[in-house]
């Protein structure tokens, strides 16, 4: 069972992201915060740090004209939780991988979190 407060912290987080409020994303998050992307089993990126994480989602900000994380369930796994995510987005611009301005993404994964001293600590992204 998610408590409360975590389940508020994590979808404040997303709010915050869906609406490019990176102010609102960095002011929940540790100073020290680990943030990995995982797609098909590789780390694609990551960042530590709070300044390093402010840098990258301003950077993934633009590139999208509109985003959506969806939560589909929450699970505890030790000290972490796990959220299922549906994602969807239009890109603003185009992609080396033959995607273009314009196109829609759409994927389901999963989101890690981990919670400590009431911030957010660790976010893995699964692809």
């Amino acid at each position: 069972m998610v408590s409360k407060e975590i389940r508020d912290i994590i979808e404040n987080y997303l709010e915050a992201y869906n609406s490019f409020e990176i102010e609102r994303m960095v002011e929940l998050l540790h100073n020290d915060i680990i943030f990995s992307n995982i797609s098909n089993g590789e780390t694609t990126t990551e960042t530590r740090g709070i300044q390093a994480f402010r840098e990258l989602a301003e950077q993934s900000s633009t590139m999208f004209s509109s985003r959506r994380q969806t939560i589909t369930n929450y699970s505890v796994i030790n000290d972490k939780v796990e959220v299922g995510i549906d994602y969807e987005g239009i890109l603003a611009v185009d992609f080396p991988n033959a995607l273009k301005s314009g196109d829609k993404l759409q994927l389901k994964g999963k989101t890690t979190f981990e919670i400590n001293e009431g911030k957010i600590s660790l976010i893995e992204d699964y692809s």
